[in-house]
């Protein structure tokens, strides 16, 4: 019988340059999509697959990360007395209880690969765990770790999240060698870390969700530095591909936004804002009367 999946690791270290001068002062993950920030809409995520156990690989200058999930007392106790209970509720969201979080400081930024590694020591040797990077913000009635969670209890092994990209763009992320498409389901016989164009073995990009084995933390004990310098936690996925157990990638249902990059952020902000019942047709109005005076400008 597979164990569930109950952990997750949250790869947070990163110093977030893309977003200076914001970044100066606040990490990344705080910056908020609409109300809440990135890093909440991963918790959410995580919760609806059923995590109860997160732990954070974060670095110096993180401590507001730190602080968002703990209680704020004085607040609460204004809430109560004002007797904004919708608020509440809100600010109840984002309370963890006491000992779910678990936090793991990366002294060195040697990628992706070792920011996992870092937490090696809170897995045991037998327990699956999901990696979520904050910086994949993806819309979908069910989660997507939800669904990769589900995929899993058939298949087993590793997996990883996927979704097709401009055959131009492959080269910018993780992509899939296919040995066998059962539709939502592939199976996998290679993973290249950002191809050229042309070496690109399909346009199937993996995405910052993975169910992973303990295996894959032996694999980067003994790695040496992949693509950019950096050990690649592709790299040390694809080591599982002969073994008995496999890897599989998941055709998510949902809709992904890259909010590492200013312009993907702005495109989940207009998403998100539209969908929400109480922004969304004030937010489309507003978005219309813009397009509207452009196209008078031309």
């Amino acid at each position: 019988m597979k164990r569930k999946v109950t952990k997750a690791i949250f790869p947070v270290a990163g110093l977030g340059t893309r977003f200076l001068p914001a970044t100066k002062s606040i990490p990344k993950e705080i910056m908020t999509l609409v109300d809440r920030p990135l890093i909440q809409y991963a918790i959410d995520e995580a919760r609806a697959a059923g995590i109860t156990e997160f732990i954070f690989v974060t670095s110096r200058g993180k401590s507001a990360l730190e602080d968002y999930f703990d209680r704020a007392p004085e607040l609460e106790m204004s809430l109560e007395q004002k007797q904004k209970h919708e608020l509440m509720e809100v600010l109840e969201s984002t309370n963890m209880e006491s000992g779910a979080i678990a936090y793991i400081r990366q002294h060195q930024a040697l990628g992706l690969g070792h920011a996992v590694w870092c937490a090696r020591r809170l897995i045991a040797e037998d327990e699956p765990y999901a990696v979520i990077l904050p910086d994949d913000v993806i819309a979908a009635e069910k989660s997507c770790l939800a669904q990769m969670t589900e995929a899993y209890e058939d298949t087993g092994g590793c997996m990883v999240a996927a979704m097709e990209v401009a055959p131009e763009k492959a080269s910018s992320y993780g992509v899939l060698d296919v040995e066998k498409d059962m539709g939502d389901k592939v199976k996998i016989k290679g993973m290249v870390e950002k191809p050229k164009v042309d070496e690109a073995p399909s346009n199937l990009a993996v995405i910052g969700r993975y169910i992973l084995t303990p295996k894959v933390l032996k694999n980067i004990s003994s790695m040496k530095e992949g693509a950019g310098g950096e050990i690649q936690l592709t790299d040390a996925i694809a080591q599982e591909i002969p073994s008995d157990e496999g890897v599989y990638g998941l055709r998510f249902r949902g809709q992904r936004f890259d909010c590492g990059s200013k312009a993907g952020f702005l495109q989940a902000t207009v998403a998100f804002g539209l969908s929400r019942p109480d922004l969304g047709e004030e937010f489309s109005k507003y978005l219309d009367e813009m397009v509207s005076q452009k196209k008078a400008a031309q």
